[in-house]
């Protein structure tokens, strides 16, 4: 792909998976356009990296503000969504059920109000990629409520490839990642996790960022690949 004539907008670009995915692309020659809640850390996240990236803050949670986004941002090549939260964890019986609906207000609803958003503007071939978390694809006990709000948006992607084609749909499914969603929990018991994972995945390792911007840049570059969800989980749903 010529990366020099593509416009990329990614929206949770100012950490993370989201960051990871700004500085492949912009490394590659694309026009990146990174989105973030807050104007300090966005401009912050993007003072490193070299080429043409430009930040926008604004809430995506906020329709209002996305539609004004895209109406000024004219014509676009591939929209990459990691916007995320992080409630809606816990087993069933103690699960906080108000807590459950923060996290789809958090990922499934500013992620499918940004798809709609964007539509207008996004090249009639280009991409729409998602990322949900292999939560829908397992069953670990106190996942459900993350497994329903990463469920909700992957039930959508084979759908939403018929029904938008040929532009294409897809989404990655990452696994335990080595990211600051994981700052929420206690030290140790981050640490904890995370060897524990390093013992029992089959790669032998947690992930990192850049294991899954790779796997989105890869769904942004290969034009034969649509409705699909890759799990980018160290072998995780295998266990």
């Amino acid at each position: 792909m010529d990366w020099q004539n593509q416009k990329v907008v990614v929206l949770g670009g100012s950490s993370g998976m989201g960051l990871a995915t700004v500085s492949r692309v912009a490394a590659a020659g694309a026009h990146v356009v990174a989105v973030g809640r807050d104007r300090r850390k966005l401009d912050n996240a993007l003072a490193g990296i070299a080429g043409r990236v430009a930040g926008e803050a604004f809430d995506c949670t906020d329709r209002v503000a996305l539609d004004r986004f895209f109406e000024r941002l004219g014509r676009f090549d591939h929209l990459v969504l990691t916007l995320s939260g992080g409630e809606g964890g816990g087993t069933f019986a103690e699960l906080d059920l108000a807590a459950l609906r923060r996290g789809f207000e958090a990922k499934f609803w500013p992620q499918i109000e940004a798809a709609q958003a964007g539509l207008h503007a996004l090249r009639r071939d280009g991409s729409i990629t998602f990322l949900t978390a292999i939560s829908a694809r397992i069953a670990n006990p106190g996942t459900a409520g993350l497994g329903a709000i990463n469920g909700a948006l992957e039930s959508m992607i084979g759908t939403l490839a018929r029904e938008l084609a040929p532009m294409r749909i897809n989404a990655i499914s990452p696994g335990v990642v080595d990211t600051a969603w994981w700052d929420r929990f206690p030290a140790d018991v981050k640490t904890n996790l995370f060897r524990q994972q390093a013992e029992t995945l089959p790669v032998r390792r947690v992930g990192d960022a850049q294991d899954i911007a790779h796997a989105i840049v890869f769904l942004m570059e290969n034009r034969f690949v649509t409705g699909a969800v890759i799990e980018c989980d160290g072998g995780m749903r295998l266990l």
